[in-house]
């Protein structure tokens, strides 16, 4: 079943209209949530980032869009689906409902629509990384800036370089913004580990600004043992590092084996797991 404006409509049923923005000119934003035993992993920061790109995106917010509105909806679809004792992966999509061009109808309101699917696992687990390999996506770049880092349904780039690692034989791809730098994977934030150092792009780059990433950061913040840096990658970085590994909602962490000839352990990643893992059993 999937929730479209609050009513639960079968699959078979669910229809957008071609006039639809988010389909016409990608004028829509899509939160990716985990959903385990009824309970949304880190929903604050999932709803106040949708808050704050819909703002930027300049859409007008509805009066309802509260977080325990948004948060009924969700289980609510969860619900319909079966899925409220076990775990799901849950799409959340807003869009500008429909009319006009580029400048939208004075009249268009806000639309939203919700899928739920099974997902495996509750929580994150130490994913094998051995054989996990990746590689510089080079055809397209991102441009630094804000817009960059929305979860927007402009995600060109992040599609045909899915397309290039599949047909290279890769796992996943490192996506460079316009000066060059290393800024994300395809599908989530990159952070790069050197000796005691674990460093992550900055916003300002044009990386995601990923709920996952926020978590990490905030695991790290005050732990004695690292020196946490919010600072540009070069690519001449990626072959000098201890680790690299990448981070998203659904996945939690997952380590990189192999960029090029250069082989990494996952020491820290599976450090950072642990204690991601417990934070969620005591909230």
């Amino acid at each position: 079943m999937i929730n479209i404006n609050g009513n639960l409509i079968s699959l078979q049923d669910a229809k957008i209209s071609i006039e639809n923005r988010g389909y016409k000119y990608g004028d829509a934003l899509f939160e990716t949530l985990k959903v385990v035993n009824g309970k949304i992993f880190f929903f604050e920061d999932h709803y106040f980032r949708l808050m704050a790109s819909m703002r930027i995106l300049r859409m007008e917010i509805p009066m309802t869009f509260t977080m325990e509105f948004l948060e009924g909806e969700i289980l609510k679809t969860v619900e319909a689906n079966d899925l409220l004792q076990s775990s799901a992966r849950v799409r959340l999509n807003v869009d500008r409902g429909e009319g006009g061009k580029y400048m939208p109808d004075e009249d268009s309101s806000v639309a939203y629509n919700i899928v739920a699917e099974t997902l495996s696992n509750p929580f994150y687990p130490v994913n094998s990384f051995d054989n996990y390999v990746v590689d510089l996506y080079k055809d397209y770049y991102m441009a630094p800036g804000l817009l960059s880092g929305l979860k927007s349904n402009n995600k060109a780039i992040q599609v045909i370089g899915s397309i290039y690692a599949k047909e290279n034989g890769l796992d996943n791809c490192l996506v460079l913004n316009t000066s060059k730098s290393v800024i994300e994977t395809l599908n989530g934030n990159l952070f790069l580990v050197k000796g005691d150092t674990i460093k992550t792009p900055p916003l300002e780059d044009g990386c995601l600004k990923g709920v996952m990433r926020k978590q990490i950061l905030a695991l790290l913040q005050n732990n004695p043992n690292y020196t946490i840096e919010e600072a540009s990658i070069s690519p001449f970085e990626l072959q000098k590092a201890d680790e690299l590994f990448m981070t998203n909602t659904i996945v939690g962490i997952q380590s990189i084996g192999q960029y090029r000839k250069k082989k990494y352990a996952n020491t820290i990643a599976t450090e950072i797991i642990k204690m991601l893992n417990v934070k969620l059993r005591l909230a």
